[in-house]
């Protein structure tokens, strides 16, 4: 994998309608976009999907910059490599900042998958030719919650993510459940419970939900496994799981039921394989979680969920759920409940370059000598 060039695309793009959680209201998504390009002219690519500002995790898209125009692409150009899977060892001499890393990371997948003319999918070990789609609805108004799960459940969608916090659920989610009695629901808090609110997250158990997310805090382990024995709706861990032996601490202390895998989260594809497989192990539920992300982390993340593991419907939805028009071409699209995985090589979709030059916000290329 001898590189020639690493372009860093930062764009912008307004959401068709606002992204509403208990953290804030997202209306245009800011992200990057990473190219990496050999010495043959192939090119791979990979998206940072770190937010503008740190309302997810401590990252955002300027720290991102900062990281791998200063420290992980300088490492990348003093030391070559032959695998994707030695980008986790190059990298360990900085700390965190696993969206940064995950950006080249998973470029360098898609960069290695087409070398071989393989699709990343195959390559990594997915079984699955078609995976289940779900939907996030983000909204604080009831009526607009039911229009949506209207709408989605007309284009197929298997899974409903709801978001709560304690001024908007047990109402909210009786309301749905009124009117959609037998969807697949899931609740979604991004951490907006303490222990205190206990008796408040027992009650939700008669919403017979499939799971709640990441009810305590973003940090916490320990917890969220007192909150495990306390209830019977499955507790899922998003924020909390950062690396493999998160999971693995996790999953020891029974702190959850169900691991929502995100690449960017973990710091790359074979992290995140890496957790996917010790849960398929275990008989650990995981599932694929979004980050509002463009069309290459939506690709990379088709690939990951092919995994024989993924057996619930993640927050992989059709290109058109939050952009007028997306930047890879075809858009990934939602048929009948299903989202197709591409056979192509690499993560199976093309870059729409009129697209990505219209939303672009600012370039910086680094040449390999």
């Amino acid at each position: 994998m001898k590189l020639s060039a690493i372009h860093l695309y930062v764009i912008r793009m307004p959401l068709k309608s606002p992204f509403l959680t208990h953290l804030g209201a997202v209306t245009d998504r800011e992200g990057i976009i990473v190219e990496v390009r050999d010495e043959d002219g192939v090119s791979g690519f990979g998206e940072g999907v770190a937010f503008s500002s740190p309302w997810y995790t401590e990252e955002t898209v300027e720290t991102s910059l900062h990281m791998l125009t200063s420290f992980l692409i300088p490492l990348l150009e003093k030391n070559p490599l032959k695998h994707p899977e030695e980008v986790s060892t190059l990298f360990s001499s900085v700390r965190r900042n696993h969206m940064a890393k995950a950006a080249i990371e998973t470029a360098l997948w898609d960069l290695y998958a087409k070398r071989k003319k393989q699709s990343l999918a195959k390559l990594i070990g997915g079984t699955q030719e078609r995976i289940p789609a779900g939907v996030v609805v983000a909204t604080d108004s009831t009526e607009n919650a039911l229009k949506q799960i209207e709408s989605y459940l007309e284009d197929g969608y298997q899974r409903f993510k709801i978001k709560i916090n304690p001024q908007l659920d047990m109402t909210f989610l009786r309301d749905i459940r009124r009117d959609y009695p037998d969807i697949a629901l899931m609740a979604d808090a991004n951490s907006a419970y303490s222990l205190k609110e206990i008796d408040r997250l027992k009650a939700l158990d008669e919403f017979e939900l499939l799971m709640i997310e990441q009810p305590l805090a973003h940090d916490d382990i320990i917890e969220h496994a007192i909150l495990q024995k306390e209830i019977q709706t499955p507790v899922c861990l998003d924020e909390s799981i950062v690396t493999f032996d998160d999971a693995r601490k996790a999953i020891e202390l029974g702190s959850c039921k169900i691991i929502n895998i995100k690449i960017g989260r973990v710091g790359g594809l074979s992290e995140a394989i890496r957790i996917h497989d010790y849960c398929f192990e275990r008989n650990i539920s995981v599932w694929c979680g979004g980050m509002i992300e463009f069309g290459v982390s939506r690709a990379h993340n088709i690939a990951l969920a092919s995994l024989p593991g993924f057996s619930i419907p993640g927050d992989i939805s059709a290109s058109s759920r939050f952009w007028e028009q997306d930047i890879i071409l075809p858009e990934v699209t939602v048929k009948d409940g299903w989202v197709d995985v591409p056979a192509g090589p690499g993560i199976g979709f093309e870059i729409n370059e009129k697209r990505l030059q219209k939303v672009l916000v600012t370039k910086r290329t680094f040449v390999f000598k």
